[in-house]
């Protein structure tokens, strides 16, 4: 697909990489559309480059990955794309987040290439912004579930939007480094228009909402690393206080259960009482002095509901 756009009638050419390996090269084309040309169908990666032609224009071009599967590593879309001051060519670009017509009508107001490029880029932008506002909706479930519902199942899905950030922040730093080479040429013009600066504000805009949200994810894992190690050194604290209280009946039974020849204790006619009460004595005495101590804590008390240490 071939067509001319905008006010000064800019030209944007949109093919499939399959498509534009099958095309022959022209007579009189530019060896870097040419390198760039053999270069797309091999391009499964963000790549960019800023060069020139013969004529000393200036060009932008490269891949750029804009959507990836958070399930999947080999589930993504990847689109190609050419660059001058007049002139776009696209490939495997897909913007389903735009209605045809109001698309169209946006291009129509263009200047220039670069104006369109930017709007795409803004669009595309605009659906990662959508899935930002989708996970900020499962993040703020997950942070209640932590204190309604704190078990290791809550510290995978901790771990799982972690991961999803990370994604969309790989997804975010290759756009922001394509604005970047837009702003690094100086296209004319470029700076003033509208859709430079819309598209300059909503990277910004997630780039600012990944950041807090990262460390937002980063305050949960602490809360969850703190909360388990409370959790384990409540566990030590009471196997240490029950193996201790249990210690006397260990002991005397052990004592009690030898085989020696002659044990004056099992001819007594009150022995069996008299070994009963010594041992519930001795565990008494032993349970009061920790108890006296402190080191029982909150060991005997139950847990709170919706709480994330009593």
């Amino acid at each position: 697909m071939e067509k001319y756009i905008g006010t000064n009638q800019w030209k944007w050419v949109e093919w499939t990489s399959e498509k534009i390996n099958e095309l022959p090269p022209s007579r009189n084309e530019d060896p870097v559309i040419t390198a760039w040309r053999n270069q797309v169908g091999n391009d499964k990666r963000n790549c960019l480059r800023v060069t020139s032609l013969e004529n000393g224009e200036k060009v932008i071009n490269g891949s750029l990955i804009y959507k990836q599967s958070y399930t999947d590593e080999k589930d993504y879309k990847i689109f190609h794309f050419f660059l001058t001051a007049d002139q776009l060519i696209t490939a495997d670009l897909q913007i389903v987040s735009i209605n045809p017509e109001v698309l169209n009508r946006q291009l129509g107001r263009t200047k220039n290439a670069v104006e369109g490029f930017l709007l795409f880029l803004g669009e595309i932008m605009n659906e990662m912004l959508v899935e930002i506002d989708q996970f900020e909706e499962t993040l703020k479930t997950l942070i209640w579930s932590v204190r309604k519902r704190n078990e290791i199942r809550i510290l995978e899905l901790v771990y799982e939007r972690r991961h999803e950030l990370l994604i969309c922040k790989n997804l975010l730093i290759p756009i922001n480094e394509v604005k970047m080479a837009v702003d690094e040429i100086n296209f004319p013009d470029i700076k003033e228009g509208e859709f430079f600066s819309c598209t300059c504000k909503r990277i910004e805009r997630a780039m600012v909402l990944l950041n807090e949200y990262e460390h937002e994810l980063d305050s949960l894992i602490n809360l969850e690393e703190v909360i388990s190690s409370h959790r384990g050194n409540e566990i030590m604290k009471t196997l240490t206080v029950m193996t201790t209280i249990f210690t006397p009946i260990m002991a005397y039974g052990s004592l009690w259960g030898m085989n020696f020849k002659y044990m004056p204790e099992l001819e007594w006619r009150y022995g069996y009482i008299f070994c009963i009460i010594l041992i519930i004595v001795s565990t008494a005495c032993l349970y009061s002095y920790i108890k006296r101590k402190g080191w029982t804590g909150d060991l005997l008390k139950g847990k709170k509901r919706g709480s994330f240490f009593k």
